[in-house]
């Protein structure tokens, strides 16, 4: 019984000596034949300690008869090059014909200096058989002629070479393999047994990972230099995927016992909603700075061989994925910061439970543990992600991605869900609920939480990582709807029906339409005399751009906006429209009131169209002007009817609509200048109907004819009024269509409709035109260049008759030489004709 006594504990033995044991000592009277056992075993291990030796001495004389065979072989070797050598040096003296005796000496030297590889196998006899069949067949091609068996020769030495250079690569691999093997099933074997310690295993892992590491650079080396072999690197890699298949999971099952040990995840039950928005937690210390001594050397190693292994396993996808989209496989969260990120969401999401109805609570907790532990990732564990040489990572990054990412998935199984059905059954019932505000809640919450987690990102001075598109890779809660366009879709729905119902009051508000907004919104200090209510729309556009600003991705960006600001921007533009299609409907624009209610419509769109064009220009909405996604949203009003050509959406998003507003502006302007013509051509119908006061004196003490001043009143009242309420760059455009228009009209209906033309006559129509281009001269110093028909042909009559008459017998290039440019040659003939001298 003292010797039972002395055994160790049961559980300390292995599998294979507890079953023995058990079988051996079934019963009590089998305890009685202990020490014949006893004997048994002592038996049985000096016959295994003889075998051991005499297995050590086979292998001591296998080694040494190797190493005299070897040394025997490279003598024999010596003397056969050495022969060669003094035989192509005498065969170099002889003729040409000897030449190529050199050649195959040179060849058959090539063939015994490359041939090392078949002095492992072939067995020592044989040898000097193949030096002697080499020679000899040597002497038979000197017979039979060079130059036909030389490329066959060559061709068999590059085949032997490449079977040496295969069998070579081929013994390394099978090598390299077996001690990955052997060092993972050692693994394997040592966590079964619970009286290996854990050092011993960590090391064991590290020599499978070390060992990885070398057959992975070999395997690339192989698929750059010899690309043929494919099947053996997939015989490899078949082989190396097994053994990860073991590694990595033995690995992070290591890992979370470890985590487990030091007490992660740290303890969430004394957390408040009080306590949720203090600057940090008092309460609970932090694990990862806490631990100690060989505890954090165990975890430390872990971590190490974790990052290890991620790196480990790029190389591998990088190698395997050469020539296609890389960076879709290569770029995976960080293996051991998951490990740090998933028992801590778990225990999140027992208080999570609580809070469905308050989720401002649920986004408070994400943040104050992300914060809260964000520096020990980085003073800690990036180090070591360093020394793995795992580029591309930071800690910091990791963590906060992986923590919003559990936000995240939890938002999309267990919130959205919840605000889904309750809008469905709103839809169904047809009774308005609180589901609306309570999805804009919490897209408020969702924002108001990126911009919160962003500056953690930004402190940290780590560049974001990049998607498969080359953008960088946004950490935002907002990522839900990457996976559920569908949920985007009915985020912009909620979003653009809660916008319009806010600017629908406004803009039947006319007080909005009355008042004035001056441009200082914009970048420069023109005075667009917009109304308030184009302020208002925008502002209105400006919340909905920055709720989608934090959107992951561009697509995402584009499609929101194109499925809430571009409606938005439309009915504004119909508003718009609406508005002048009422004036002119009910006075033809012939009132002031209408031309100011269109003008004030005008000024709205240059206004609109003014903004757009400054947005567009920013880097974010240029990205998605050049997404080539659907377009939703067509605008119920189509005023020019033209197709935008595909090259034109890199000028932004906003493109199409900025050329509707422009076209707006365009056909409005043009219909204020028509109705101001028309009108001052029938006040001035008299005045061109009258054609004998060309030929008469002016009455005395007038300057300008009596029948014209009430047209240039009619004209100068409308000029004065579009001015007062209307934009600078679209009265520009006016005036100077109305000068062309004005001079067109005093052509065509005086000089052109065969009027005579005395000296008295020619003077009255000078001051005529005097009068009016000073109306013009208030906005441009020289308004006859506006004039350029009148003013030419102004000219004409005031020539004298020789010069008048030398200018119609030059034809084009006299009437140049004077200064006529813009009248044809039929035209200056005919108001030549019309001109009468009295001398």
């Amino acid at each position: 019984m003292d010797s039972l006594q002395g055994l160790p504990p049961l559980s300390t033995l292995s599998t294979s000596v507890s079953s023995t044991l058990n079988a051996k000592l079934g019963t009590n009277h089998d305890l009685t034949q202990a020490p014949s056992i006893v004997a048994e075993f002592l038996t049985q291990c000096d016959d295994l300690e003889r075998n051991l030796v005499h297995l050590n001495r086979t292998l001591e004389s296998n080694l040494a008869s190797y190493a005299s065979f070897s040394n025997r072989i490279g003598h024999l070797f010596g003397i056969v090059n050495s022969k060669l050598i003094d035989l192509g040096s005498s065969v170099c003296l002889r003729s040409s014909v000897s030449g190529s005796h050199q050649c195959k000496v040179s060849i058959l030297i090539l063939i015994f200096s490359s041939s090392s590889f078949v002095f492992e196998f072939v067995h020592e006899e044989h040898w000097f058989y193949l030096i002697f069949f080499l020679c000899g067949n040597f002497c038979v091609i000197d017979g039979q002629g060079l130059g036909e068996e030389l490329p066959s020769l060559a061709k068999e030495v590059a085949r032997v070479e490449a079977v040496r250079a295969y069998a070579e690569v081929a013994s390394k691999l099978d090598n390299l393999i077996g001690d990955i093997e052997d060092a993972v099933s050692s693994t394997m074997n040592k966590n079964l047994r619970k009286d290996s310690s854990a050092q011993n295993s960590e090391e064991t892992r590290m020599v499978a990972i070390k060992t990885l590491k070398v057959t992975e650079d070999l395997l690339t080396s192989v698929t750059k230099a010899r690309p043929q072999w494919a099947c053996l690197v997939s015989a490899v890699d078949h082989r190396v995927d097994r053994s990860l298949a073991i590694l990595r999971p033995q690995a992070i099952a290591d890992h979370r016992a470890l985590l487990t040990s030091f007490g992660w995840p740290p303890s969430l039950s004394n957390l408040t909603s009080s306590s949720l928005d203090a600057r940090k937690s008092s309460e609970v210390p932090n694990p990862l700075f806490t631990m100690h001594g060989d505890l954090k050397r165990r975890y430390c190693e872990n971590f190490f061989a974790l990052c290890c292994l991620q790196e480990l396993q790029r190389q591998r996808k990088s190698r395997q994925l050469e020539g296609h989209n890389r960076e879709v496989a290569l770029h995976q969260p960080l293996w051991a910061i998951e490990e740090l990120v998933n028992p801590v969401s778990v225990a999140c999401q027992c208080h999570f439970s609580k809070w469905i109805d308050k989720p401002e609570f649920i986004f408070a907790l994400v943040y104050k543990i992300t914060r809260d532990y964000v520096d020990s990732m980085d003073e800690l564990l990036q180090p070591l992600v360093d020394e793995a040489m795992l580029t591309g990572y930071s800690c910091k990054e990791e963590w906060i991605s992986a923590m919003v990412t559990s936000l995240s998935t939890y938002l999309a199984k267990e919130i959205f869900p919840i605000y889904i059905g309750q809008l469905e059954e709103e839809s169904v019932t047809g009774i308005r609920s609180q589901a609306r505000t309570s999805w804009l809640h919490l897209i408020d919450l969702m924002v108001s939480f990126d911009n919160r987690i962003k500056p953690l990102v930004e402190q940290s001075g780590i560049l974001l990582s990049l998607l498969e598109d080359g953008t960088p890779r946004k950490i935002s809660s907002l990522s839900v709807f990457c996976d559920r366009p569908d949920w985007l879709d009915m985020w912009a729905e909620i979003e653009l029906d809660d916008a319009m119902e806010k600017l629908k009051p406004e803009i039947d508000e006319e007080r909005n339409w009355t008042k004035k907004v001056q441009g200082a919104d914009l970048s420069n200090s023109d005075d667009y005399k917009s109304p308030a209510v184009s302020s208002i729309t925008f502002t209105c556009l400006s919340s909905l751009i920055e709720r989608c600003r934090l959107l992951p991705t561009v697509s995402l960006r584009s499609r929101f906006l194109r499925l809430t600001s571009t409606p938005v921007i439309n009915f504004f533009l119909d508003c718009l429209l609406l508005r002048c299609q009422e004036a002119e409907g009910l006075t033809a624009l012939t009132d002031d009131d209408a031309l100011i209610k269109v003008s004030n419509s005008v000024n709205a769109a240059h206004y609109s169209e003014s903004i757009l064009k400054e947005w567009c220009e920013d880097v974010f909405f240029l990205e998605m002007g050049l997404d080539q996604g659907e377009h939703p949203g067509e605008s119920v009003a189509e005023y020019s009817g033209r197709e935008v050509p595909i090259e034109e959406y890199g000028n932004g998003i906003f493109h199409e609509e900025i050329v509707k507003f422009e076209d707006f502006r365009t056909q409005w302007v043009e219909k204020i200048t028509m109705v101001i013509l028309r009108g001052f051509d029938a006040q001035c119908r008299d005045y061109i109907k009258d054609r004998r006061q060309w030929q008469e004196k002016s009455e005395e003490g007038w300057t300008v004819s009596q029948t014209l001043i009430g047209a240039l009143d009619y004209l100068q009242a409308k000029m004065a009024l579009i001015e007062e309420n209307l934009n600078r760059v679209d009265f520009a455009g006016i005036w100077r269509s109305l000068a062309a228009g004005v001079d067109k009209l005093i052509f065509n209906g005086i000089l052109m409709s065969n009027v005579k033309f005395q000296e008295e006559g020619v003077e009255r129509f000078g001051y005529d035109v005097e009068v009016v281009w000073g109306v013009f001269r208030a906005w441009c110093l020289r308004p006859e260049g506006f004039f350029l028909k009148v003013s030419e042909s102004l000219k004409l009559l005031k020539m004298e008759k020789e010069q008048l008459e030398d200018s119609l017998k030059g034809g084009q290039k006299r009437m140049k030489e004077n200064g006529i440019r813009h009248l044809s040659v039929a035209e200056v003939e005919k108001i030549g004709k019309n001109r009468v001298y009295t001398k």
